[in-house]
């Protein structure tokens, strides 16, 4: 803890100086998993990039002690092989870290039964924006607690979190079960977050009238003649396109076996299925054996790394949303008819925690009375339009659609909201308040931080020739994809695959 705690002091103190001159910073965490572009320079940083590391697994009592730049690989290699502990939700992508989850708004195929991420972290200690170190949970500084979650570093740098663990094991038994339209798959969701032997739940809507509903449990148990499924090696196919060929002649449920980690991990190979897009982008065929040839670049690590450096993630449409369940069917064709992009993912969202005290929603709100305990999460990742204006419509549009079924955007990506309507929707009389009890006024705000300044875009474009050659440079094919493939092979920590986590012999079958 002294190497900790000696890093903390440091950013205290830098974040005091900051508060002093009343200038604003951002965050610089050494990584992203957003798609927004970065708004930072290095005369406006404070680096937490350091605090990278897990400091304590408490086997005893089931918690980590872990710095906020952990990734969920590092997090798990350190819980799962050794402990045989695993954290309730694990984001899907190996790079994610634990200080982005907390900040941003995460869930997974568990959090049908746990809530988002931010609901299993007990405590956090943090730098409040006049450089005083604080800790705070759901019941020392409650509302600074559950106002930093989601709130994207706009109210202090979070530097610690103590995470809760449940016990691991060996094995998730996967069932896959195809459903025609997405009126049964809700139906079928609802049935199986109902049984209490469920602890994973997601869905991949391939097409209007083909869904897979994957549930799992975890289990120990390893049946004579029981298929071992892995997803995490070169030769192991991407997960969705194993799905598609597992129920594409199934007449029933089908069963595997899938190993923990390989589970958690699945979608990292291809990024749930973006990297088809890069094979269809650069006309390369789509196969095994090219997905084999090229599977350093399909790890999510690396995309997000090409993705931010070539700039192709301004042409693609890349949003997650949530919406009440009686609505998934209408939302389903008003996607099938305006974005036409498949598969789509679904994972249904508890929006409560496990606790009495957990807040509610996407962004650690105080329950509604009335409010739906659970909505279902859209992953709508695809191709938008070409031409910049009906890019920017394509995405208002999508927005205005989730507002109207009474759901909510995640804030990762790209948000298209004009202020007046982002705070129609968002509780701005709290959120201000809180910034000013813990002296956050002087940072950017959440709007700040997520909104695209399409006006700002344009302007800077029609005012400058050399952005303006920029723009045409940038437009001619393939260049962009060429440059982020170059930054990519360039390297650096955020890039590198990390070694596959092996599963401690010690853990024995039932």
């Amino acid at each position: 803890m002294d190497a900790h705690d000696a890093a903390v002091a440091v950013i205290s103190a830098n974040v005091r100086q900051f508060y002093d001159r009343q200038d604003p910073f951002r965050i610089y965490h050494g990584s992203t998993n957003s798609t927004r572009q970065s708004q930072r320079r290095r005369n406006n940083i404070i680096d937490t990039s350091k605090l990278r590391n897990v400091l304590l697994v408490d086997v005893e009592k089931k918690v980590a002690l872990v710095e906020p730049n952990v990734a969920m690989d590092t997090l798990i290699e350190a819980t799962v092989p050794c402990a045989h502990l695993v954290p309730p939700v694990v984001m899907e992508f190996p790079g994610i870290t634990t200080g982005g989850g907390f900040s941003g708004t995460s869930g997974e195929s568990s959090s049908f039964r746990y809530g988002f991420f931010d609901r299993t972290v007990n405590w956090i200690e943090m730098v409040l924006p006049n450089g005083e170190v604080i800790t705070a949970s759901s019941t020392e500084k409650p509302d600074l607690f559950w106002g930093a979650a989601s709130s994207f570093g706009t109210l202090g740098v979070i530097t610690l979190l103590e995470i809760q663990l449940i016990e691991a094991k060996m094995f998730v038994e996967l069932t896959y079960h195809a459903v025609p339209n997405m009126s049964l798959a809700t139906k079928k969701m609802e049935e199986a977050t109902a049984d209490p032997s469920n602890d994973y739940l997601d869905g991949i809507v391939l097409a209007k009238d083909s869904i897979i509903v994957c549930s799992g449990r975890l289990t120990n148990n390893v049946p004579d003649g029981a298929k071992i499924q892995k997803f995490t090696r070169a030769k192991d196919p991407w997960f969705y396109l194993h799905a598609k060929t597992v129920i594409s002649q199934a007449t029933h449920p089908i069963v595997e076996l899938v190993p923990l980690v390989d589970y958690i991990f699945r979608y990292d190979r291809g990024g749930f299925w973006v990297g088809r897009y890069a094979f269809k982008y650069f006309s390369a065929p789509f196969n095994r054996f090219s997905r084999y040839l090229l599977d350093y670049f399909m790890h999510t690590r690396v995309m997000y790394h090409a993705l931010h450096k070539s700039g192709l993630s301004q042409d693609n449409i890349i949003q997650d949303v949530a919406i009440p369940f009686p609505a998934a069917e209408e939302f389903v064709d008003w996607l099938h008819d305006n974005f036409g992009h498949y598969p789509l993912w679904l994972c249904p969202l508890r929006q409560s925690g496990k606790t009495a005290s957990s807040p509610y929603g996407l962004l650690a709100e105080k329950p509604v009375v009335g409010a739906p305990e659970y909505l279902m999460n859209f992953g709508v990742w695809g191709p938008g339009p070409t031409d910049r204006k009906d890019f920017v419509i394509a995405n208002r549009r999508l927005e205005q659609k989730v507002q109207g079924l009474g759901g909510k955007k995640w804030l990762y990506a790209h948000a298209y909201y004009s202020e007046e309507e982002f705070w129609n929707i968002y509780n701005r009389e709290e959120y201000d308040a809180l910034r000013k009890k813990y002296h956050a006024t002087y940072l950017p705000s959440i709007y700040d931080k997520v909104k695209v300044d399409v006006a700002m875009e344009e302007k800077a474009v029609r005012e400058s020739w050399v952005l303006w050659f920029l723009a045409l440079f940038w437009s001619i094919w393939p260049l962009r994809g060429l440059y982020g493939v170059y930054k990519a092979l360039l390297g650096g920590d955020y890039l590198l695959p990390r070694k596959r986590i092996r599963m401690s012999s010690a853990m024995k079958e039932d």
